[in-house]
């Protein structure tokens, strides 16, 4: 099992301006390829202040420039945002600018607050994705291609310049529902997921369904791959975690709020609500603690038969005590599952 870093942008201090955050950003891919990090991987959200970043490929260049052998991942480009013709050809970009390295990581959107102001029904979220991703598979791998759909209609046409190897990069779909990841998976596709706040359980059946997907297909087509995102910290002491998970409560009232709450957003900072979730019922379903007690933690997702865990340690604590946290992961957690 291996590991990734999310660069996930939190900015609950909206005055701490945008250049410090992508500089910690970039501070902190630096480290994770210093520390054996397999990958970090970049958000895209837009309008508001958590998981900020609303252009994931800008990024993913910039990260790739400042590093050498670390994988660079989109986690996710929301294809129902974009003008699929543009975004082709950016992603050609990336991906040579990458030299190689980026995986494209894509989804449907998460947060009604982006459709609405990019006038996007979230209802037809799915069905835009879908044909989005037809449309994209078939720029990507053939020349004079043209579209007449539901969402996307133009006359012929060829991006330019081509994929370095003649189709789409490596590709990862974002799911949270068991049933939709057991599709990807039967499709041939590489996952994205997360329990978000949700159980061990919740998190075993969505591996589950990903290996039924993939046990359905067969092994034509190679080895494919789940990445689970988890918040998590590796606290200094029990101190240190008891502060974290108060941290990571007062991420998720401003998640919640987007997610399935009001969308109450004012200035771009999203306004914290209270949660019916307990810190300590929260903190059990997160990996955050001490370096012990997440090798305790981390046990059940090996054997779930994860291939990737994607931490997300960007939860409100300061630049300093992230980087700490991620030496602290993997000097002393990482070698376990190596």
């Amino acid at each position: 099992m291996r590991f990734s870093h999310f660069l996930s942008s939190y900015y609950p201090n909206t005055t701490y301006g945008g250049k410090q955050l992508f500089d910690d950003m970039l501070e902190q891919a630096r480290l994770a390829e210093r520390l054996g990090f397999s990958g970090v991987s970049i958000p895209e959200h837009h309008f508001m202040d958590i998981l900020l970043n609303p252009a994931p490929l800008q990024m993913a260049v910039k990260v790739a420039s400042i590093t050498e052998r670390i994988e660079v991942t989109t986690a996710v480009v929301v294809l129902p945002f974009h003008d699929i013709k543009r975004l082709a050809g950016e992603i050609v970009v990336a991906e040579i600018l990458c030299d190689g390295r980026l995986v494209l990581g894509v989804g449907r959107g998460a947060f009604g607050f982006e459709f609405e102001r990019f006038g996007v029904p979230a209802a037809e979220s799915r069905a835009k994705f879908d044909e989005a991703l037809l449309v994209l598979g078939k720029l990507m791998s053939e020349e004079d291609v043209s579209w007449s759909g539901r969402y996307y209609q133009f006359e012929q046409l060829t991006i330019m310049p081509r994929p370095m190897n003649g189709s789409m990069p490596p590709m990862m779909i974002a799911a949270l529902a068991p049933e939709a990841i057991y599709h990807c998976a039967k499709r041939g596709f590489h996952v994205q997921t997360t329990p978000l706040m949700g159980s061990l359980d919740q998190l075993r059946d969505q591996v589950q369904a990903f290996h039924n997907g993939c046990n359905e297909r067969g092994t034509s087509g190679g080895k494919q791959r789940i990445s689970v995102l988890r918040v998590g910290f590796a606290a200094s002491n029990d101190q240190d975690a008891g502060r974290v998970k108060e941290l990571a409560h007062g991420y998720y009232k401003r998640f919640d709020n987007v997610f399935t709450g009001p969308n109450e957003i004012v200035g771009g900072a999203i306004t914290p609500l209270p949660r019916e979730q307990t810190v300590a019922e929260l903190a059990e379903n997160l990996l955050v603690g001490t370096p012990d007690e997440l090798v305790e933690k981390l046990a059940p997702y090996a054997e779930a038969g994860i291939d990737e865990v994607n931490l997300n340690m960007n939860i409100g604590a300061s630049q300093a005590e992230t980087l700490e946290a991620m030496q602290r992961f993997a000097e002393e957690v990482m070698p376990h599952f190596s």
